[in-house]
C-alpha cells in the first residue's frame, strides 16, 4: 500500500513560472550552471546551485553556499516570486515533447514505504553522492527537486487526472529546449480521496529516476526523527515531494557507450573478437537498435548491426538487459572494463544526443561507439520487484522534470 498525499505546494507565481523552472541540478557542471543563472536570473537553478552566486574560489560545498540558497528561497517568498497555496492538493504536471505527453500526479511519498520498500529501486547510490543534497534539503527545509516516480497504470487514477486536465491550468509554457509544461491543480476533496484511494491500492510504486535525491530527503527526514522523538508520522518531514506517472506513458531513451581504446585490439583483431559472440552486419546508416539482442557498432569510421547469439541471452533480470549483454561480453572481457561506473576508458551518452554525437566522439576522443536498445519500463520494474540493481546508464528518460515549479516545505 502506498502513501501518496497531497501538500501545500509553494510555487511561482503564474507570470514568471517559465523562467523560474530549471533542469536538475546535477545535469549542469559549474560553469553551465553559472552560464544558465546569467542567461535567465530567475531560474530556480540559482537557488538549487547557490554556487553561481560566488566566484570560483569559493568552494562549491562551502557552507555559505548552502546558506545562501536558503536566503534566495527565503527572498523569493516574501518578495512573490513564490506564492503558498494554503490548501493540501494534488498537482497534474504533463509535459509534452515531440508530440508525445506524459501527465503525472505531484505528490508527496512516505519515507517509511521507501524504507519498507514499497517504492522500489532498481540503482545503488553512494553516500559522498547523497551529502551535498541532505545539506541542501536540511538547510532549505525543503526537498526542491521532485523525484520520478512509476506505477502501473490505475483506471481511477486516470480518470481523476482526466476530470482535472479539464479545467484552467495554472501554468502552460514552453521550455528553451522545446517540452510544453502544462499544470493544473487537483483540488476537489472528492478526487484527491478517490486518488489517495487508489494509490493506497497500489502495491508498489518504482524511482524511475532521482535515486540520490530519494535517498537524501530520506535522511534529511529520519534525521529529523531523531531530533524529534515525539513525532507524530504526520510531519511534513516525513514525506518527499515526487512526481508519480503511469507506467503506459513513460519511454526510456537508451543510454549509449563511447570507448577511449581497444584495450591493444587492432580493430580487424577486435571484429574477429565480436564476430565470435555476435552475428555482424556493416551498414551504410547509423545504426539505432530496433529491438532486443540488437546493438549498433562504430568503428573505424564505419557502422555495423550487432545481433547477439542466443547463448548470450539470459531470462535473469538484470543480465538479460542489452546493456548487461554488451558489458559482460565485450566490455568487460574483450576492453578490460570492469567497472563502468569508475573506468575512465568509458563514457556515457545520452540517447536524446542522437547517433550523430557517436560519430563527433569517436573523431575527437574515443575510438569505439555503441548505441543500444532502450531498456523498457517492463524490465525496470522487473529488476526493481527482484530486489536487484542495474548496471550503471542503464536508463535515460526524457523529458526531464524540472525543479522550481513545486516546493514541498518540511
Amino acid at each position: 500500500m502506498a502513501i501518496i498525499k497531497p501538500f501545500e505546494c509553494v510555487r511561482p507565481e503564474a507570470s514568471v513560472a517559465d523562467r523560474v523552472a530549471a533542469l536538475p541540478y546535477d545535469v549542469y557542471n559549474r560553469k553551465e550552471a553559472c552560464e544558465e543563472v546569467k542567461r535567465e536570473p530567475l531560474s530556480f537553478l540559482k537557488i538549487d546551485r547557490a554556487e553561481t552566486q560566488f566566484d570560483d574560489s569559493v568552494d562549491t560545498y562551502a557552507p555559505e553556499v548552502y546558506a545562501k540558497a536558503k536566503e534566495l528561497l527565503e527572498t523569493a517568498i516574501a518578495d512573490g516570486t513564490y506564492i503558498t497555496d494554503s490548501d493540501k492538493a494534488y498537482y497534474i504536471y504533463a509535459l509534452t515533447m515531440d508530440g508525445r505527453t506524459q501527465t503525472g500526479i505531484v505528490a508527496c511519498a512516505s519515507i517509511d514505504d521507501y524504507q519498507n520498500n514499497v517504492i522500489k529501486k532498481h540503482e545503488n547510490t553512494r553516500a559522498d553522492k547523497e551529502i551535498d543534497r541532505i545539506t541542501h534539503v536540511d538547510t532549505l527545509s525543503a526537498p526542491t527537486g521532485p523525484i520520478f516516480l512509476a506505477y502501473r497504470a490505475n483506471e481511477v487514477i486516470r480518470e481523476c487526472v482526466a476530470k482535472t486536465k479539464a479545467t484552467s491550468s495554472l501554468y502552460d509554457f514552453t521550455s528553451p529546449d522545446g517540452i510544453r509544461h502544462q499544470v493544473w491543480k487537483m483540488g476537489d476533496a472528492e478526487l484527491v480521496a478517490k486518488v489517495a484511494e487508489a494509490f493506497a491500492g497500489i502495491e508498489a510504486v518504482y524511482i524511475a529516476d532521482g535515486h540520490h535525491r530519494a535517498a537524501s530527503a530520506v535522511k534529511v527526514g529520519l534525521k529529523r526523527r531523531e531530533a524529534n522523538p515525539e513525532y507524530t508520522g504526520d510531519e511534513e518531514f516525513n514525506f518527499f515531494l515526487s512526481v508519480l506517472f503511469p507506467d503506459e506513458e513513460l519511454m526510456i531513451l537508451p543510454y549509449n557507450r563511447v570507448v577511449k581504446d581497444l584495450n591493444g585490439y587492432t580493430e580487424e583483431s577486435f571484429m574477429e573478437a565480436v564476430k565470435e559472440k555476435f552475428d555482424v552486419e556493416e551498414s551504410a546508416n547509423a545504426v539505432q537498435p530496433a529491438k532486443k539482442s540488437e546493438v549498433g557498432m562504430y568503428l573505424g569510421g564505419k557502422w555495423y548491426k550487432l545481433t547477439a547469439h542466443s547463448e548470450l541471452l539470459s531470462d535473469d533480470p538484470v543480465d538479460g538487459l542489452d546493456v548487461a549483454v554488451l558489458q559482460n561480453n565485450v566490455l568487460a572481457p574483450m576492453l578490460g572494463i570492469e567497472d563502468p561506473k569508475t573506468d575512465k576508458r568509458i563514457d556515457f551518452v545520452g540517447g536524446i544526443r542522437g547517433l550523430g554525437e557517436l560519430e563527433r566522439r569517436c573523431k575527437e576522443d574515443c575510438v569505439l561507439a555503441f548505441s543500444m536498445y532502450a531498456t523498457s519500463i517492463g524490465e525496470l520494474f522487473d529488476v526493481a520487484d527482484a530486489g536487484l540493481s542495474m548496471l550503471p546508464k542503464s536508463t535515460w528518460f526524457e523529458p526531464k522534470l524540472r525543479s522550481g515549479i513545486f516546493i514541498h516545505k518540511i
